[in-house]
């Protein structure tokens, strides 16, 4: 059964970067778009940014656009995102799980991983 874990989350001050993993196991996300979600206190889970199955293209959401960075190790089954010049809103939950404007299928989320932005 498929399952991802994400990490690299914590709590870091405005302007403060952090650089995300999104590791799976039991299923290759080689031949898969993979995207990025975030899901804040009391919001509903929204798309952050996507890469393609190649790590050629990329897209980000226009808030988040020039401070983060998708990207992905095949060797390690693994989807990164870097984040940079992190804001008090970019505070939430991240999660990874198939790009839906390229997927169809949801694969089962994982925990997700904390990010706290102080100002």
């Amino acid at each position: 059964q498929v399952q991802l874990v994400e990490s690299g989350g914590g709590l870091v001050q405005a302007g403060g970067s952090l650089r995300l993993s999104c590791a799976a196991s039991g299923r290759s996300l080689d031949s898969y778009d993979m995207g990025w979600f975030r899901q804040a206190p009391g919001k509903e889970r929204e798309f952050v940014a996507s890469i393609s199955w190649r790590g050629v293209t990329s897209f980000y959401v226009d808030s988040v656009k020039g401070r983060f960075t998708i990207s992905r190790d095949k060797a390690k089954n693994t989807v990164y995102l870097q984040m940079n010049s992190l804001k008090p809103e970019d505070t939430a939950v991240y999660y990874c799980n198939f790009d839906p404007h390229r997927e169809s299928m949801v694969l089962p989320w994982g925990l997700g991983t904390q990010v706290t932005v102080s100002a």
